[in-house]
């Protein structure tokens, strides 16, 4: 029994075969998710051929002592912003060194407080980087409850690491 929806193991091991295919390893920054997409992966048995390590930096400060997330990034767009993502997929590419390949990378509101008008609950930016490519951003406003928010996130994360594994 998982502890993960049918869908999203199976989108997890899609992702895992992907990076086999490709001879990739994979890995994953996490802020909303708090480690779910690196569980995930794990789900699947076999997965430390292509998984060596996930972050899991919930804080700014995590997000700029870990992953080297500039403070000038934080302070001008927020932990919940593209700029944010962005450096938080590149800086696991910088500190994972050969255990990554593919980075995804994630922040949001996840709630059911700490929305904006601005930045509403449900909120979410994530970020995809790779050692043979650019960096691509994605904003998402999920609806529905936390656990609702934070699952969409980990589809979108997998099905991020799984596209461009397949490029």
């Amino acid at each position: 029994m998982s502890l993960f929806p049918d869908d999203v193991v199976m989108l997890a091991s899609q992702t895992l075969e992907a990076l086999r295919r490709a001879g990739l390893r994979g890995a994953s920054a996490e802020s909303l998710t708090g480690g779910l997409i690196a569980g995930a992966l794990t789900e699947i048995a076999g997965s430390s051929d292509c998984i060596g390590r996930s972050f899991v930096t919930y804080s700014n400060a995590a997000k700029h002592d870990v992953l080297g997330v500039p403070e000038a990034v934080l302070a001008a767009h927020g932990a919940v912003s593209a700029e944010t993502v962005t450096c938080m997929a590149e800086g696991v590419l910088r500190v994972a060194g050969s255990d990554a390949d593919i980075a995804v990378a994630v922040s949001g509101v996840a709630g059911p407080g700490g929305g904006s008008a601005e930045k509403p609950v449900g909120t979410v930016y994530l970020a995809v980087a790779s050692r043979n490519g650019a960096t691509e951003t994605m904003h998402k406003v999920y609806p529905g409850d936390r656990a609702e928010v934070r699952m969409a996130t980990v589809r979108d994360a997998l099905w991020l690491m799984k596209a461009r594994a397949e490029q």
